[in-house]
């Protein structure tokens, strides 16, 4: 008897030690889970506070931008800033000028960057492994150290001044798209592109009918880089562009710049206006986009 009991505490004892320890690996999870949340959230605020600012800048008037210490919620919140900084400039212009170079160049940037990828990936010719790595040798090469050669060149050809350099050079690819979408390319099997020859199609048949929709997300996340670059390109039109019947948005927010006072509640508000796009562009396409930089997410199944 007395063995036995000694073996029913030492069951106990056993199962309240492994009720313990199992409690005790909740209690860490649990703890883990509320440090990575608390890290993660106070990240995000961190990350969100320029734009709160820029929020609460462009609600505001010019006399409480003034006020130290700021305020960081407008005491008067000053909707009409929106209204008047659109109207300051002619920015329904500009959006439209805007929105004609950034279409031909999300465009220009698919399609020619898809069509040279293919190439590298799925056709084989004497000299490609040293071509390609002189492509990705130009990504190497600061863009601002060609602004001056490439100036010279557009001005000899008489584009300055129009949108043409704007758009003409995204027709010849970039280095970056075409290393991305060749990955892609990479991950789809040769026997489909052999298959697709033995049935008599042509490389062009086989890069628009079978490999262009397999690789959407890697399409979807080159549109979205390369309508952010246009979008936002300040640099290019900066040279290019005098006439202000030309001009696109980031050049209009130039304006509400000046060497004596500079309007910062309109100056925000039209930069939040001309964030938004992006913005929803992103929400929008942000699957396809998380999914195309996942360079072997290519092909499923």
């Amino acid at each position: 008897m007395k063995a036995l009991d000694d073996q029913k505490t030492a069951y106990t004892k056993t199962r309240a030690m492994s009720r313990s320890s199992l409690s005790n690996q909740r209690v860490k999870k649990r703890m883990k889970r509320i440090i990575v949340f608390a890290i993660l959230t106070l990240g995000s605020l961190t990350m969100l506070s320029p734009l709160w600012w820029m929020l609460s800048t462009s609600l505001k008037s010019m006399q409480e931008i003034m006020v130290y210490p700021p305020t960081f919620i407008p005491e008067t919140f000053h909707w009409e800033n929106f209204a008047n900084a659109w109207t300051a400039a002619p920015f329904t212009k500009f959006l439209l000028n805007t929105l004609f170079i950034t279409g031909i160049t999300v465009i220009a940037n698919v399609l020619s960057n898809a069509f040279v990828a293919y190439g590298f990936a799925k056709i084989e010719f004497r000299g490609k492994k040293i071509l390609f790595a002189i492509l990705l040798a130009t990504m190497m090469i600061p863009g601002f150290v060609m602004l001056i050669p490439q100036y010279i060149l557009f001005a000899k050809l008489g584009w300055v001044n129009t949108y043409l350099p704007l758009t003409i050079p995204h027709i010849f690819g970039s280095a970056f798209f075409i290393f991305l979408l060749r990955q892609f390319f990479m991950t789809i099997p040769n026997e489909l592109v052999e298959a697709a020859k033995i049935d008599g199609a042509s490389h062009f048949y086989i890069w628009s009918r079978l490999m262009i929709p397999m690789i959407k997300p890697a399409l979807a996340t080159v549109a979205i880089f390369a309508f952010n670059g246009a979008w936002n390109d300040l640099i290019g039109p900066l040279l290019y562009l005098s006439d202000e019947s030309m001009y696109t948005l980031q050049l209009g927010l130039a304006t509400f710049q000046s060497t004596l006072q500079t309007q910062w509640h309109y100056l925000m508000a039209a930069s939040i206006l001309v964030m938004l796009p992006v913005l929803i562009l992103f929400f929008l396409f942000q699957k396809y986009f998380i999914e195309g930089m996942n360079l072997t997410g290519g092909t499923k199944g």
